[in-house]
């Protein structure tokens, strides 16, 4: 119900529930843009950033990229090196902040189980979504078959959960180290998947299960088995059940001995245009790969090298538009 009265609302239906942010001037330049949207009667807020010759380029592919929990849009743009790739290959990327007490820090995502005070109060985080795409496709020249999310850890499920209830608008998703915790699961269209997890992360258990408990806190979070999340979207999509590898890296020893390995697993062809891939990583842990971990090596687990997230989400998505 939630999500469709956004859709209606973005329709022009007049339910009054999305009041777009001004737009005069916002996008005379490339780079960053701070933005404040409110839906719902909740003041939202993300960065948006913009790759040289943007106006040029259009209609412009647009991705979504949300933070881990108990970060924020400022944090995951510096470390996940999106931008770079964002300004090679021509499209723009929105770092949305989720929500938490007074102030922008140490904020989550709604994304179903998961967590904490944006799940506690039932933040409509989908109707963020859909609504700050409809306020920047009121002056930026946005491509509405692209329209792709990626996330880290809690915005991993965020970006799972946007695909679920949007099926219709998302092109296709590349959630990293956190798997989908939406119930229930029926997605109005098949929606392709590339998944980045790393069996030995210590937080976001890949075989599922009870993880430790956020640092300085008593929370826990009940973690779903990442092969069985993604049978789902497999079966949806109209995939064959059995994956192939496609690819396999590793790299040197590090000064302590240690390797780490990806294996890229692919799901297709598809009786839909949909396709599932899997990079399943051994020795890292669970950052984002490619960039540094925004907390220490004790509580995320050993940093990894072995793919770049941010060239593999683009890699992936870039090959998917909606009808």
């Amino acid at each position: 119900m939630r999500t469709r009265l956004v859709l209606a609302a973005l329709l022009g239906l007049g339910l009054g529930a999305v009041v777009p942010a001004a737009a005069a001037g916002r996008f005379a330049e490339p780079g960053d843009r701070d933005l404040t949207l409110t839906v719902g009667g909740r003041a939202r807020t993300y960065l948006v950033h913009l790759p040289p010759r943007f106006r040029e380029r259009a209609p412009l592919p647009i991705l979504l990229a949300f933070h881990g929990g108990g970060g924020t849009a400022a944090g995951f743009k510096a470390y996940s090196g999106l931008d770079a790739v964002a300004d090679r290959e021509g499209f723009v990327v929105v770092y949305p902040d989720g929500s938490g007490r007074p102030g922008r820090r140490l904020l989550t995502w709604n994304a179903g189980d998961c967590c904490g005070f944006a799940r506690d109060v039932n933040v409509d985080d989908v109707g963020f979504a859909l609504a700050l795409l409809a306020d920047l496709a009121t002056d930026l020249p946005l491509d509405r078959r692209r329209v792709y999310a990626t996330g880290h850890s809690n915005g991993a499920m965020m970006a799972y959960r946007v695909a679920l209830e949007a099926a219709a608008r998302i092109a296709a998703i590349a959630p990293v180290a956190g798997m989908m915790v939406a119930d229930p699961f029926a997605p109005a269209a098949p929606v392709p998947v590339l998944h980045i997890h790393s069996v030995d992360d210590p937080r976001a258990l890949y075989a599922g299960g009870l993880g430790p408990a956020f640092p300085f806190t008593r929370i826990r979070v009940a973690h779903r088995p990442v092969e069985a999340g993604l049978a789902r979207w497999i079966a949806r999509a109209g995939c064959p059940v059995a994956g192939q590898v496609v690819e396999t890296r590793a790299t040197p020893p590090d000064a302590r001995g240690r390797r780490h390995t990806a294996i890229r697993w692919r799901w297709g062809p598809c009786a839909s245009a949909a396709e599932v891939e899997l990079w399943k990583l051994t020795g890292a842990g669970h950052g984002w790969p490619g960039g540094p971990s925004p907390l220490p090596e004790g509580v995320m687990g050993p940093d990894t090298t072995v793919i770049s997230a941010a060239e593999e989400v683009w890699r992936f998505v870039r090959r998917f538009r909606r009808p």
